[in-house]
């Protein structure tokens, strides 16, 4: 379960992650990174459509995936924001290994994002 300290509670801080910040993909989920100079800790916010399914399937998607991205926010760079967008085919896919490989490709953007500003 994450914090609420940890999760994203406003649509001003999802419009800044999904339109200014780093998109990675994977078969049945979208990451964005947002990147901030802040030294609050990263905070993590979930987009589960209704094309993911119905109510219960919903549900059980956005479960799954707070309890992985709980797991390895601490990964994340200090103050940014992570949103997490489940597509359709999230539904039957195994969430586990798809979570870690899209915050590692995020993370792995965000170090050569930084290397090549300094």
């Amino acid at each position: 379960m994450l914090a609420k300290t940890a999760r994203i509670s406003n649509s001003a801080d999802f419009a800044k992650a999904t339109k200014s910040g780093l998109r990675s993909t994977t078969n049945s989920l979208v990451g964005y990174l947002h990147l901030s100079n802040s030294d609050q800790p990263a905070r993590c916010g979930l987009i589960i459509n209704k094309s993911v399914g119905n109510s219960v399937v919903r549900h059980n998607v956005a479960r799954k995936i707070r309890h992985l991205v709980a797991a390895n926010l601490t990964s994340l760079p200090a103050g940014s924001l992570f949103v997490i967008r489940a597509l359709p085919a999230s539904n039957g896919a195994d969430l586990k290994s798809e979570a870690t490989d899209l915050i590692s490709k995020l993370v792995k953007k965000a170090d050569q994002k930084n290397t090549v500003k300094s």
